[in-house]
């Protein structure tokens, strides 16, 4: 804009300014990149400070900041850069596309300083170069083969791994060595094919090198060398037994005793000939050993014929030929019986019940035990060994059954721990033991018992509805439901306690007034499931200790009393009384003037009430006092000692009585009348007036003429002070008239 300034002169004069307006963005606008997504590609050999590509954000129109770019994540091993002014991303640290062959990056701009971004995503394909040979996974190998096999057999197979991808990790199989004619390979799989017959007669040994290639450009390429076996005897014959399939050996023969000798013979030469001997079944709990080379069956383990009479082995005869060929026999071995067995209980740990308070002979459990010996060896005898409690049992010594000797009472002992010995009759050594877990079952033959016979509390009055005051406990000597104890409240309690029948504990059912009740006394009861044993009671007296929740209450709210006027100071006037239902210091009460004594013409006695006169009163000064518990007036207040203290007021109306201590005052000491010599008879002269400041009869007052009248011109109203004419007057007689009136 072009603005100009013009005076108003005679000879005008005027200045251009030229206002330059910049409109100002007042919305931040990030800048937008022209795609939402990159894609590049990038040979993993590519040096370091390579170009990949160039990204492009667009400042908004009229924008005068420039954009910056940055790569904000993807790229947590910092092998890529960008220009932050011109987009451009480069590598930084070489690539591998074994490691990883897609990064995905993503690039944010920034305009200038502001806080506004935005953002794209770069993919980058890092493309493979063949830099990684085939590998496999062994230098070297060796397998042995038959001259039976037949042309097209596969007898190996070759296997190499290539880390790089597509054609670069494609592998081609081929052996490199010149004795390959009796050998073919599938260039793909690595099939390793017999191609015809091969005698051991012509060649016992092969060496192959299989080379594997990859694809690549150029190809990459790895060997293994591969020697092949050929046997050349041909196993025609199976070893056959000469043995006997039957042993016998005692059960208490030492670990390694020789039980048998397995033979078997072979009619082949070398190793078509040579056998070796295996059990194939019937020793799967590791019995015996068997030497594969000698036959020699010796014992693993202790034998025990108790635990098996006998063992049925599969034996075979294997010779080494190839195939190889092989016999069997079934060998049964007979465990011959010693007597060597010990009684042994049927269970260690026998646990049973029983009830209390049965009579003695009350059957408990048969026990018992076994000897795997036949014969007299396994007759056997049963007895209780000495222990807590073993005198309360009797143990049949041939049936091995227990019964009780005398009553059991479960509170005395609830469990016994009983042992037991079974032995063979004759033989005190050859003896077992065993546990007896006896638990005594519980009868209802206690009642409960509450600690104490009698609980006394005291709780506060303003417990709230619901607190718990006491948790009673009761105990029953019984288990389980005969000794649990459920409690109730008998007596009344006047709707104020509460007992819970499983915990015992008493709560109140309603708020607490020790000015309406100060103490409760009931009982509570605790019983169990019994019907025939009694209940436990427990006397319960809860005292109601007092909270100032009462304030003083005047008996009066409005009192009158009166006062002679002129009575000498602490005169009493008279007593107040304030009630208080609370007890101790939330019942004394204090008394005291609370308002319109300023003048402090009264006092009380703070403990008794009494209401007195503090100075000589006047009722012509003040009429009447007035203690009122609003406005400007006084109040009597009644306050107790509770904390905190409670008042309350009430008012108090006190009158004066009057004294005749005043005389009648005449409003003028002289009254000066003038009266004319012809005025008639009755004629009104003129009114005396007199006030008196006390009250009632001592405020009537009578006039009289005492003097000055003697000839009785003028007659006076006793009442109203009236003066009037009784006789003619006559100037030229007497020209003044002096009364005096008294006013009474």
């Amino acid at each position: 804009l072009t603005v100009s300034a013009r005076d108003g002169g005679g000879l005008r004069s005027a200045s251009n300014a030229a206002v330059t307006v910049n409109i100002l963005q007042t919305v931040l606008v990030p800048a937008i990149f022209e795609r939402s997504r990159y894609s590049f590609s990038v040979p993993e050999d590519a040096p370091e400070d390579s170009v990949i590509g160039t990204i492009k954000a667009r400042e908004p129109p009229n924008s005068l900041e420039v954009v910056s770019y940055r790569i904000c994540s993807g790229d947590p091993h910092g092998k890529f850069s960008i220009d932050p002014q011109f987009g451009i991303i480069r590598t930084k640290k070489q690539l591998d596309h074994e490691a990883q062959s897609i990064v995905v990056l993503t690039v944010q701009s920034q305009l200038g300083n502001s806080s506004v971004y935005s953002s794209t995503q770069v993919n980058i394909s890092v493309t493979d170069i063949n830099d990684n040979p085939p590998v496999f996974l062994t230098k070297s190998d060796k397998v042995t083969i038959s001259h039976t096999q037949p042309p097209g057999s596969a007898v190996y197979i070759a296997h190499a791994e290539d880390k790089d991808s597509g054609l670069n990790g494609a592998i081609k199989y081929s052996i490199a060595s010149e004795q390959s004619d009796a050998f073919s390979i599938d260039p793909s799989l690595g099939v390793v094919n017999l191609t015809r017959t091969v005698f051991a007669e012509k060649q016992q040994e092969y060496t192959l090198h299989i080379a594997a290639e990859d694809s690549g450009s150029p190809p990459l390429t790895s060997l293994l060398i591969l020697t092949k076996i050929v046997i050349l005897d041909i196993n025609d014959n199976s070893p056959s037994f000469m043995s006997s399939p039957l042993s016998y050996v005692m059960e208490d023969v030492e670990v390694g005793f020789l039980v048998h000798h397995i033979i078997a013979k072979d009619p082949d030469e070398g190793r078509n000939g040579q056998v070796t001997y295996h059990i194939l079944s019937g020793n799967e709990n590791k019995a015996f050993i068997l030497d594969k080379i000698t036959g020699l069956l010796t014992t693993a383990q202790f034998l025990d014929h108790e635990v098996q009479e006998r063992y049925s082995l599969t034996v075979i005869a294997l010779d080494d030929g190839s195939p190889a060929l092989s016999a069997t026999q079934i060998l049964t071995i007979v465990v011959l019986d010693v007597n060597d067995e010990t009684p042994v209980f049927l269970k260690q740990l026998y646990e049973t019940e029983v009830h209390e308070n049965q009579d003695p002979g009350e059957f408990v459990i048969r026990v018992e035990a076994v000897d795997r010996d036949a014969g007299l060896n396994s007759l056997l005898q049963y007895e209780i060994l000495p222990g807590a409690g073993y005198e309360k049992f009797k143990m049949n010594s041939h049936s091995g059954e227990l019964v009780t000797a005398a009553s059991l009472d479960r509170e005395t002992q609830e469990v016994f721990e009983i042992c037991m010995n079974a032995s063979r009759v004759g033989s005190e050594s050859e003896r077992s033991t065993a546990q007896l877990c006896l638990t005594v079952l519980d009868e209802n033959d206690h009642s409960p018992l509450f600690a104490k016979t009698q609980y006394q509390i005291s709780v506060t009055e303003d417990l709230e509805e619901g607190s718990a005051i006491l948790d009673l406990s009761a105990s029953d000597e019984d288990a389980g439901l005969n000794g649990e104890v459920t409690y109730s409240l008998i007596d009344n309690t006047y709707g104020a306690f509460a007992i819970d029948s499983a915990t015992g504990s008493i709560i109140t059912t309603k708020a607490l007034d020790r000015e309406t009740k100060s103490q409760y006394t009931f009982r509570a009861v605790a019983s169990d499931h019994s019907t025939h044993f009694p209940r436990s009671t427990t006397v319960m007296t809860v005292l109601i200790q007092d909270m100032n929740d009462n304030a003083p209450k005047f008996e009066q709210n409005y009192y009158k009393a009166s006062v002679w006027e002129g009575q000498s100071p602490k005169t009493d006037i008279i007593q107040v009384f304030a009630i208080d239902l609370d007890s101790g210091l939330n019942g004394e009460t204090e008394y005291s003037i609370l308002s319109g004594n300023e003048n402090a013409t009264f006092l009380i006695d703070s403990a008794r009430g009494i209401l007195a006169t503090n100075t000589g009163l006047d009722y012509e000064n003040t009429s009447s006092y007035r203690f009122v518990s609003a406005s400007h007036q006084l109040v009597l207040l009644a306050s107790d000692h509770g904390t905190p203290s409670l008042n309350s007021t009430a008012t108090v109306l006190v009158t004066v009585l009057d004294v005749n201590d005043n005389p009648p005052v005449f409003s003028s000491p002289e009254y000066h009348v003038h009266v004319k010599e012809s005025i008639p008879i009755g004629s009104h002269i003129t009114e005396v007036s007199a006030k008196d400041c006390d009250a009632g009869t001592n405020a009537e007052i009578s006039y009289a003429i005492i003097s000055g009248n003697d000839r009785g011109h003028f007659c006076l109203d006793a009442q109203t002070g009236s003066v009037n004419l009784t006789e003619k007057l006559d100037y030229e007689d007497t020209m003044k008239f002096t009364l005096v009136i008294q006013a009474t």
